[in-house]
């Protein structure tokens, strides 16, 4: 993760950090010398990297089987979930007939809610192919789920301001 640090003048004690679109945002007091600023940087940045923890393939199967028991009651049954790096045009997908789950790489570093709410929505498909009333009430359990679209709308305009291809990334 990249570091992007910003003094400020009026901040007079504290030195605080937030992850950012990836990066690791350090805001700190202008006044702080330069090497009592990197110890706190590396403190908050180890802070960090523990908090999210590796976002590997173990990842999203811990995460999708913590989903289906506290939202499908742990009935749903897939036959592999992992991340992709060959979709762009989507956040995730779900081949019903096979329960084959695929996350876009492109989650990796979005807030984990976000994800999750990704992974809930292919989990649903498991019972419901389409996009009707059933499904989305199945999605609708998910408490974050407006605020999680809202999220992916924004990643996905700043992508395409980004020069990607102008196809729009979605779900299926």
């Amino acid at each position: 993760m990249e570091v992007i640090v910003k003094r400020s003048k009026r901040r007079k004690k504290t030195v605080q950090a937030r992850m950012v679109d990836g990066n690791l945002v350090v805001m700190a007091p202008a006044a702080i010398c330069d090497r009592e600023l990197a110890e706190h940087v590396s403190s908050l940045r180890a802070r960090m990297e523990r908090r999210l923890g590796p976002r590997d393939d173990s990842h999203l199967e811990k995460r999708a089987r913590h989903l289906n028991g506290k939202y499908f009651g742990g009935l749903l049954r897939w036959q592999g979930i992992c991340y992709s790096d060959r979709q762009m045009k989507r956040f995730g997908s779900c081949t019903f007939e096979d329960g084959t789950i695929r996350i876009s790489s492109r989650l990796r570093d979005a807030p984990q809610w976000v994800e999750d709410y990704v992974v809930v929505h292919e989990l649903a498909h498991l019972l419901e192919p389409s996009h009707n009333r059933r499904f989305k009430e199945l999605v609708g359990r998910y408490p974050l789920t407006e605020r999680a679209i809202g999220f992916l709308i924004a990643l996905d305009m700043m992508e395409r301001r980004k020069g990607s291809d102008g196809l729009t990334p979605g779900l299926s």
